[in-house]
C-alpha cells in the first residue's frame, strides 16, 4: 500500500453506509446509500460509488454520481430517498443496480455496461405478467435487496423487513404485506422477472423459537456470498447494530444461524456485553480482497441516525468455515497495525463514549440532556471535498480509543491538537484501568492548538486511549506521536 489505510475508509466528508463490497476486474467498488450530513433522514443524497485497487486500499476514488433518485419512473416528485442498494454483474455481461425508496415496497433495477458508469431506468422486480410485485396484500415487503449471480447462471435475489412485534405500529407498511422474516426470490436471467414465489429462509424475530437463532433473528440488511459450495447470508439482526450471518449448502433454504460478524458496539466481543460506542443500525457485506475477507459496514455521527460512514475488518474463518466476530478497529483495511509514530485524526477512533456511557441512535437526535457525550462531527454543511471531521465535546470522563498501534518501545512525545473551555488532564494509555503512559495538561483555546506531553509505550501492538480529567469540553481534531 501506498500509504495507511483507517476507518473510516473513505474521506472524512462523505457518508456512504449500507456498503456492498464487489470485486470486478482489478478493482473494489463500494455500492452504499448516500447520507447528507446533518440531513433531515435516511439516503437523502443520489448514489455515488467509489472504488480501489485491490493490490490497494488506501487508494480510493471518487467514481462520481452514478444513479439518481428522479431517474425512477415512480420518483416523479423526485421526493423519495433511495435506501441501501446492490450491484451484480447479470450473464450478459451488464451490470445490474437493485434498490428501493423509503416509501415503496417494491424493488427498482437499473443497468449500466460499466460497474461505475452512468446507470439507467431498468424497470421493477415483476412476476411474468409484468406487473410489479410487492405492492398487493399478502405479498412481501421488498426491502435492501442482495442479488446472487450463481455459479450455473441462476439469479437469487434476497430481501424483506421484519422489525420487532412493539415497532409495528412505527412502520408505514399498512396495506397487509408480510413483514415478517427473510425471503428468497429467484430471478429470470433477465435478471428482473420472478420464477416462481419467494420462500422464507431467515426468521424474523416472532418466530425464532427453537430456531437457532433466538435472539438474533431477521431484522433487514440481506447480503449474500457464495464461498465455496457453502451460501453465506448477512443481515442485521433484530438487534440492529450487529451484522449476522447464516449459511447453507444451497441457496433458497436450509440456513442455519452462524454467529455475529460485527457489532458497532463491540457487543459480543470476546463476552463484551456494554456497548463501547455510540450504535445504531449498521449494513454491509463481505468482500475477499487479495485472499482475506473483509466485512463492510457502518458506524453513526453527528448525533444523528442518519449520517453514516463506512468501515471494514478483517474477518478469520475457522476450517470448519465459521466466522469469528470482528473487532471494531481503526485500520481495518490496513495491512496490519498502524505505525507508532505520525499525526493521527480523532475522527478514526474506533471507540467512543462518556463517563456515563453511551446509547444508540435509533429514532431521537437529542438523548444527551445532560449535554456530557462526545460525537464525530464537522463544521459546515454537507460537501463534496475539504472535510474536517473531529470528535466535539470531551467532557469530564468522555474517553476515545484507537486500535492499533504498532510501537518499537523508544521514548517519544505526544501531542493532541484541541480546542475548547478545557482546563485540565488528558491521559494517554493502552488501557482505560491502567496507569497512563502520558498525561497532557490542557488549557482553553479558541482554536486548535497543541499540547504535548513525553510518552513512552512498550514494545508491540497496542491500543490507545485518550481519557479527559476535568472541567469544561474540548473539541479533538488529531494527534501526533513525535519521534
Amino acid at each position: 500500500m501506498s500509504k495507511q489505510a483507517y476507518n473510516p475508509y473513505l474521506p472524512s466528508f462523505e457518508y456512504v453506509p449500507d456498503g456492498e463490497p464487489r470485486v470486478f476486474g482489478e478493482r473494489v467498488y463500494v455500492y452504499g446509500s448516500h447520507d447528507r450530513f446533518d440531513g433531515p433522514d435516511f439516503c437523502v443524497n443520489d448514489y455515488v460509488c467509489w472504488s480501489a485497487p485491490v493490490s490497494d486500499l488506501t487508494d480510493w476514488r471518487y467514481e462520481g454520481v452514478i444513479y439518481r433518485a428522479g431517474q425512477d419512473a415512480k420518483n416523479g416528485k423526485g421526493d423519495m430517498h433511495m435506501c441501501a442498494p446492490d450491484v451484480v454483474q447479470g450473464t450478459d455481461g451488464r451490470y445490474y443496480l437493485y434498490y428501493e425508496f423509503h416509501r415503496l415496497t417494491v424493488t427498482s433495477v437499473a443497468v449500466c455496461d460499466t460497474p461505475a458508469g452512468k446507470y439507467e431506468f431498468y424497470g421493477y422486480i415483476q412476476r411474468l405478467d409484468g406487473t410489479p410485485y410487492g405492492e398487493k396484500k399478502g405479498e412481501v415487503n421488498l426491502f435492501d435487496p442482495g442479488v446472487l449471480v450463481d455459479d450455473d447462471g441462476s439469479v437469487y435475489m434476497y430481501t424483506g423487513f421484519a422489525p420487532l412485534p412493539g415497532w409495528m405500529k412505527l412502520v408505514m407498511n399498512l396495506r397487509g404485506l408480510k413483514i415478517d422474516a427473510g425471503y428468497c426470490i429467484r430471478l429470470d436471467k433477465d435478471m428482473i422477472t420472478m420464477k416462481g414465489e419467494p420462500v422464507m429462509v431467515l426468521p424474523g424475530p416472532a418466530m425464532t423459537s427453537g430456531t437457532g437463532f433466538e435472539g438474533h433473528g431477521f431484522f433487514e440488511a440481506s447480503s449474500i456470498r457464495k464461498i465455496g459450495d457453502t451460501y453465506y447470508l448477512v443481515y442485521s439482526s433484530e438487534l440492529s447494530h450487529e451484522l449476522c450471518y447464516a449459511v447453507s449448502k444451497r441457496p433458497d433454504g436450509g440456513f442455519r444461524y452462524g454467529g455475529t460478524l460485527i457489532s458497532i458496539g463491540d457487543i459480543g466481543y470476546r463476552g463484551n456485553q456494554t456497548a463501547n460506542n455510540y450504535t445504531g443500525n449498521t449494513h454491509g457485506g463481505m468482500a475477499e480482497i487479495n485472499g482475506q475477507w473483509y466485512i463492510f459496514y457502518h458506524r453513526q455521527t453527528n448525533r444523528q441516525k442518519c449520517a453514516r460512514q463506512g468501515c471494514a475488518e478483517k474477518i478469520t474463518f475457522l476450517p470448519d468455515g465459521s466466522v469469528l466476530q470482528a473487532e471494531q478497529t481503526s485500520c481495518g483495511l490496513n495491512d496490519g497495525p498502524l505505525s507508532g509514530t505520525g499525526i493521527y485524526e480523532a475522527r478514526i477512533a474506533c471507540n467512543l463514549s462518556s463517563k456515563e456511557g453511551t446509547f444508540a441512535y435509533i429514532r431521537t437526535r437529542e438523548k444527551d440532556k445532560k449535554g456530557i457525550h462526545p460525537y464525530f462531527t464537522q463544521s459546515g454543511t454537507d460537501r463534496e471535498q475539504d472535510g474536517d471531521q473531529y470528535i466535539a465535546n470531551m467532557t469530564d470522563g468522555a474517553w476515545a480509543g484507537f486500535k492499533y498501534f504498532r510501537f518499537t518501545g523508544a521514548e517519544n512525545v505526544i501531542a493532541v491538537s484541541v480546542r475548547g473551555t478545557a482546563v485540565g488532564t488528558i491521559l494517554v494509555s493502552t488501557a482505560l484501568n491502567e496507569e497512563p503512559a502520558a498525561r497532557i495538561s490542557v488549557r482553553p483555546a479558541d482554536t486548535f492548538a497543541f499540547f504535548r506531553a513525553p510518552f513512552k509505550i512498550k514494545a508491540g501492538v497496542h491500543p490507545l486511549f485518550f481519557r479527559y480529567e476535568g472541567n469544561g469540553a474540548f473539541d479533538f481534531e488529531k494527534f501526533e506521536i513525535e519521534t
